[in-house]
């Protein structure tokens, strides 16, 4: 481009059409209706950008080789439009639900100018317009106030370098008090909003005049150095950790953050502690639902079962003549004991026989009138739980009858109906959903919690289930015999090998359903992948590429992890054309068809962490992107909302568990180095139902099975079951220590 004007220059008109506009960054090109010259293309930032619309645009005009003369805009600022046919452009653009050209012409026609105040404020006159009744006048109502809000957002995000992409999230977290909210504490962007960090909140405080050593600043960067490392799975953190963490993030030294901390603790936002070895910080809320699990497994512990007594002869002898089946002596004393306590935790890997113990249990005591509660921490859990034993099962969510607005309504005061309550998958349980669910237990209640303590722990903070098992306070039983026909399956075979520290089977017998397939080099892993996925084992086993088969790797980063193999996989078996619609948000093509993954719950839509589903529907005016997952074919996302889906035809193995799939292919590579650990192998391994191949480089393989020692999740609630629920002395003297 070449100035053929260097002078500054301002224009108004009104925005005929937009051309292309970038919601991270607010560039827009627009065709405008100049006021003086006619139509010109207009180039700038801008929040967001409506047909319609009066805009006023300081800058200087541009020559072009290829598209002419333009307004390269410094700064736009836009306003509603005044003439009619301004406003019936800028209702009929699809912003406003309800309205499109033809109620837009309409409603034009029948309030004139007066029209957005009459829709802002006697929104009831719409109904005099001929097809407005009272449904469509409401959602138009609705529809004007959000996006009255959103615009206002728009511009204080636009106006701090925000991306603009993130308005209509904050809208959801706040409401209409959005701005004021960030006004008074923009840190809040980083606690509340995925994908915002602290640096750009911290950028957003400094513009608005937080000094760099300002208290609340340094008070903020320690909060956030704890919700990060809550993201990671801890409880608490050192309190050197901590120190070191925060120093880091805001750019100073540790010794500096030592008054804020302390202020911190008399505020009672933190808690410090002594637990074993180290002093911990946690935030409040979590060490309040530590010691709140504790002590209800304390209590539940100090109480006798008051379950009825299980003859071993007649209770074992009546289930095993009615299934026809032995029990061995290890599930049978695993189902007397688990009767006997009033809090019990039955662990063990694959094939060793926990759902043989699960169906024997229940049927012997529903038999004796007892009311068993099945539960589970996910959808597809509870769907495996409920197949396995004939039995309706929840999730701990819809048992807990959890209210996006409310919260959860059972509790100590309104308790759970049942006299036994078993929950499966247990290992992905946080520790916040632990202290719920033991709260919501009637005083009559008894717990049995089963899971596999070798996988991965929970997505969200704490270790629970293995917390637990390391106490050595709670009653257990391990299994670990593997019976005859679960022996029989190499996948079964390969888990409990790498679980025991021994390479699986690498010899590929052709019958089998466990592989190794070795590749040097992620491009080599790459391309074995691809025409696994798209060619191999659908044409051998037939399974729908999509739908069947699921990419399970370690990260999300470098070739090998889920973005690159999530691009690749997109292209090669969705690619673009005929008649997909797409749309591209947060840094991602999303087109019709695609498989698509829930990265955080969402309550309202009944959709949670893990759950993947396939787009169904992509439509325009308004934009709406239509997800089918198990059990809801139809849940609807707005553009904005799309930072809650990822794709999802490559997840990482944390996000897996839960899940169980017909065929898993696994890319292992020493690119993968940090993540090479043997619980995340062989919980991949076990996602696994009929089929499983790891492609990769064997040294990868060995790293991995070498590896016992997984990230240490820092927690107190072993320690704090041992010395007796609410915190020891020792543990006092290390708050009193703060």
């Amino acid at each position: 481009m070449s100035d053929s004007s260097s002078d500054s220059a301002e224009i108004r008109g009104t925005v005929q059409s937009v051309v292309f506009h970038n919601e991270e960054n607010g560039y827009t090109i627009m065709q405008v209706q100049d006021d003086r010259s006619g139509p010109i293309t207009v180039r700038g930032k801008l929040p967001a950008a409506v047909a319609g619309e009066r805009i006023k645009a300081v800058g200087a005009w541009k020559s072009d080789r290829r598209f002419g003369r333009q307004f390269e805009a410094s700064r736009i600022t836009a306003e509603p439009p005044k003439s009619p046919k301004g406003m019936i452009r800028f209702l009929a653009s699809g912003l406003i639900d309800g309205i499109g050209p033809a109620y837009a012409e309409r409603i034009v026609e029948a309030f004139g100018k007066d029209t957005f105040r009459v829709i802002e404020e006697e929104s009831q006159r719409l109904e005099e317009v001929p097809g407005i009744g009272k449904s469509r006048r409401l959602r138009i109502k609705e529809s004007w106030k959000r996006q009255k809000s959103v615009r206002d957002i728009m511009i204080f995000l636009h106006l701090h370098g925000l991306s603009t992409a993130r308005a209509l999230r904050l809208f959801k977290t706040y409401g209409q008090e959005a701005v004021n909210i960030l006004r008074a504490d923009p840190y809040r962007l980083a606690r509340d909003i995925p994908g915002v960090g602290f640096k750009t909140a911290d950028e957003i405080a400094r513009q608005m005049g937080q000094a760099a050593e300002s208290p609340r600043r340094l008070a903020a960067g320690i909060l956030h150095a704890l919700e990060q490392a809550e993201r990671q799975g801890h409880c608490a953190l050192p309190r050197p950790a901590l120190l070191e963490e925060a120093g880091r993030l805001l750019e100073t030294e540790a010794g500096a953050l030592e008054m804020p901390l302390n202020q911190l603790i008399l505020e009672s936002r933190v808690v410090v502690e002594s637990s074993g070895t180290e002093v911990l910080v946690f935030s409040a809320d979590l060490h309040a639902a530590e010691e709140a699990v504790a002590q209800s497994i304390r209590t539940l512990l100090d109480r006798p079962s008051s379950l009825p007594p299980l003859d071993p002869e007649t209770s074992i002898g009546w289930f095993e003549r009615h299934h026809s089946l032995k029990l061995s002596p290890e599930q049978a004393e695993a189902v007397l004991r688990a009767a006997k306590e009033r809090f019990f935790v039955l662990t063990g890997g694959p094939g060793v026989g926990k759902t043989t113990i699960l169906r024997a249990l229940i049927e012997i005591l529903a038999a004796k009138k007892v009311n068993p509660v099945l539960c589970a921490p996910t959808g597809r859990a509870a769907r495996r739980l409920s197949e396995s034993t004939g039995r309706e099962a929840f999730t701990l969510h819809r048992a807990l009858e959890y209210q996006p607005a409310a919260g959860f309504a059972r509790n100590r005061h309104r308790p759970l109906a049942g006299d036994l309550f078993i929950v499966d998958e247990a290992s992905m349980i946080d520790l916040r959903l632990m202290a719920t669910f033991l709260e919501a237990v009637p005083p009559h209640g008894h717990v049995l919690l089963v899971g596999d303590a070798d996988q991965l722990p929970s997505v969200g903070p704490g270790n629970v289930l293995a917390d637990l098992i390391a106490s050595e306070v709670v009653p257990v039983s391990r299994l670990t015999h593997i019976y005859r026909q679960a022996a029989e399956s190499r996948i079964i075979k390969a888990a409990h090998e790498v679980n025991e520290g021994h390479l699986p089977p690498l010899d590929n017998a052709p019958d089998g359903d466990f592989f190794f397939l070795p590749r040097q080099g992620a491009e080599a892993i790459t391309e074995t992948l691809e025409h696994l996925i798209a060619e191999r084992i659908p044409a051998r086993y037939g399974w729908h590429p999509r739908d069947g088969i699921q990419v399970l790797t370690p990260m999300n980063r470098h070739s090998l992890g889920t973005r690159e193999l999530n691009a690749r996989l997109q292209k090669k078996l969705n690619p673009p054309g005929g008649s997909k619609l797409e749309i591209e948000r947060f840094g991602t093509t999303y087109r019709t068809g695609d498989k698509v993954i829930q990265i955080r719950n969402n309550y309202d839509k009944e959709i949670f962490n893990g759950d993947i589903g396939h787009i169904a529907e992509i439509t325009t005016e308004p934009s709406s992107i239509y997800v089918s997952f198990e059990g809801h074919p139809r849940v609807h996302y707005e553009p904005g909302e799309l930072d809650e889906l990822a794709l999802a035809y490559a997840v990482t193995i944390h996000k897996s568990q839960g899940s169980e799939f017909p065929a898993v292919v696994i890319p292992l590579s020493t690119q993968h180095f940090p993540m090479l650990q043997r619980n995340l192998l062989y919980t991949a391994i076990t996602r696994g139902k009929r089929f499983v191949v790891v492609v990769g480089e064997q040294r990868a393989l060995e790293i991995a099975v070498r590896n016992r020692e997984g990230l240490r999740r820092h927690s107190g609630l072993a320690q704090r079951l041992r010395v007796g629920g609410k915190g020891s002395d020792a543990m006092k003297e290390g708050n009193e220590e703060g």
